[in-house]
């Protein structure tokens, strides 16, 4: 972590002791406003409580309170006996509307991609994966395991099977800078049309930790996905680790008519109204 910074850089606002707003929102709202001005850059460290307690003129439990605030938010991040330190940005996913790819939704937020691939390869099938996407037990897939880099800095380690009959070259495609989406499309004229998603929280493996650069136990976002051609053929099966502390999913939410309780093979529920954030 960067050195703490020099006390030249402390806001200059005050707090109000006569306006009613709580003292320990004024000092939230003052420090996030100089975070957004760049007076405190990411990942780099605030001012210790002692320091902030001298610069504002308010208690160490006033000071205590606005940071753990700011830390629940995600502004910031506390480091047990390190200090507290301005949060990286965290890479957006929404899960409405459209099925697009990690690496569309990086190139339209302006954050350069990179893959590293530590898999490509032609394996049978197992059970898990047949199921999957529909084939036998054995048949061929593409299996990928790339690590995606975002402006550097590792944030998604993902896995995926494609049936090789539907993708013959994909095996020894570069997929270092390219999407998996646009090549199905543009090399093997095969487009996406909808998919299942689930999400849930999971801590990291010590592999997982070494790759993604973080420690072991630290809490992940797993995503299993499913995607499917118009045709109903199921062409993709994924599963991704992101980064906790680097990625937030937003999901809208649209009101139909009940769909009742059947569920599909595999056990996946019919799809909702909704957009499905793919790796591709």
């Amino acid at each position: 972590m960067p050195a703490r910074p020099a006390r030249k850089t402390q806001p200059r606002w005050q707090v109000d002791r006569d306006n009613p707003v709580p003292l320990h929102v004024q000092l939230k709202q003052a420090l996030s406003d100089s975070i957004q001005r760049g007076v405190w850059k990411p990942g780099q460290q605030l001012p210790g409580e002692p320091e902030l307690c001298r610069a504002f003129g308010v208690s160490r439990t006033t000071v205590r309170q606005a940071l753990n605030e700011l830390a629940r938010q995600g502004v910031v991040v506390r480091e047990q006996g390190r200090g507290t330190y301005v949060a990286q940005p965290k890479l957006v996913g929404s899960v409405a509307q459209r099925l697009s790819g990690f690496h569309e939704d990086m190139t339209a937020l302006g954050r350069p991609l990179v893959s590293q691939v530590l898999r490509q390869q032609v394996i049978p099938a197992d059970e898990q994966v047949a199921e999957r996407l529909d084939l036998k037990p054995g048949d061929p897939v593409v299996e990928i395991e790339r690590l995606r880099l975002v402006e550097g800095q590792p944030v998604v380690l993902t896995t995926t099977y494609l049936p090789q009959a539907l993708c013959p070259g994909l095996a020894t495609a570069d997929l270092r800078r390219r999407s998996l989406y646009e090549y199905l499309y543009t090399e093997c004229r095969r487009s996406l049309a909808r998919g299942w998603r689930t999400i849930e929280a999971v801590a990291a493996d010590s592999r997982q930790a070494r790759l993604l650069a973080t420690r072991k136990g630290a809490p992940l976002i797993l995503l299993h996905s499913v995607s499917c051609l118009s045709n109903g053929r199921p062409i993709e099966y994924y599963f991704a680790y992101h980064r906790g502390d680097r990625s937030r999913f937003e999901v809208e939410l649209v009101r139909g008519q009940p769909t009742g309780s059947r569920r599909r093979r595999g056990g996946r529920l019919p799809s909702a109204s909704g957009q499905l954030i793919g790796i591709g």
